[in-house]
């Protein structure tokens, strides 16, 4: 298991408290440079490595550094306080994103971003939870995190915590019906503590979501298992935070996030061969100069 990076974590708390303390718009000027940040040791790990899933985790970095950044009740020094909110990332292929996040805001070393998808390295394919702090549990099967998340919130509720669930799901995952057995369950109990964050870029492995199996109207269907919906632009931070910090009511709550797959590297954007496409050396460079602006 690896162990916390204690200075980072530090800056990390003392970021979420000046978050806290200033205006919306500061705040999400803030977390959109550290979404860049991201972005760029994403690319770095995932050339280093030789594979990854670029074009996803590049649409889904804002949505966990909204999350992280200024919404999750965490401590990177203490990654299993019984109180803290959980976030579980049913779209585990993403994890490149998910583990750059985490070494961001101090969860373990970044040193350890150098050894991704190595044999042996904690930081694999899929994260994994008895290997890396803040990784709730083991995903990658799509629409295995959905129904885990929803058995976390109904714990919760059970041990009468106010420790609120956030799930992060892939919208081509939204096509395999345990996620709608979870959506049903969720909204018969009023699981009001509990977030779905659908990563709307429509698209998946291959295609798109809408050429494979036919998703909308996608907010009323949410609606129609009980859900409040709330819909945002995945990469305003500002509006990632109103809708994940909006009044909270009796049901649980879909934020539908449209994003863009590759968004923030002009030729990789809304491109499906960026599902999981390696960068060469030309292109990461390219890429690189255009997340440094």
């Amino acid at each position: 298991m690896l162990t916390t990076d204690d200075p980072q974590a530090d800056h990390y708390l003392r970021l979420r408290r000046r978050l806290a303390e200033g205006s919306a718009a500061d705040a999400a000027a803030a977390l959109a440079d550290i979404a860049r940040e991201v972005r760029r040791t994403d690319l770095a790990m995932i050339r280093r490595a030789g594979l990854g899933h670029i074009g996803s985790d590049f649409s889904v970095i804002d949505i966990l550094v909204t999350l992280y950044g200024a919404v999750l009740s965490v401590d990177p020094r203490a990654p299993l306080a019984p109180d803290r909110d959980r976030l579980i990332l049913s779209k585990g292929h993403t994890a490149g994103a998910l583990y750059a996040v985490l070494a961001q805001f101090g969860f373990f070393p970044r040193s350890a971003l150098e050894t991704f998808a190595e044999p042996l390295s904690p930081l694999n394919g899929h994260p994994n939870r008895t290997k890396v702090p803040g990784v709730e549990t083991n995903t990658g099967p799509l629409g295995h995190g959905f129904p885990v998340a929803v058995g976390v919130a109904l714990a919760h509720r059970l041990r009468g915590s106010r420790s609120r669930t956030f799930v992060v799901l892939g919208d081509g995952e939204l096509q395999e019906g345990s996620n709608w057995e979870a959506a049903m369950t969720a909204g018969h109990h009023g699981l009001s503590a509990l977030t779905a964050v659908v990563d709307r870029n429509r698209l998946q492995q291959g295609a798109r979501t809408e050429e494979t199996k036919q998703l909308e109207p996608l907010a009323d269907k949410w609606r129609s298992f009980g859900w409040d919906v709330r819909e945002c632009d995945g990469h305003d931070h500002g509006r990632l935070l109103a809708a994940f910090t909006g009044p909270a009511g009796d049901r649980p709550v879909c934020v539908i996030a449209h994003t863009t797959k590759g968004k923030g590297v002009s030729f990789m954007e809304d491109r499906v061969e960026w599902h999981h496409k390696v960068p060469s050396a030309e292109q990461a460079a390219s890429a690189f100069e255009e997340l440094a602006r």
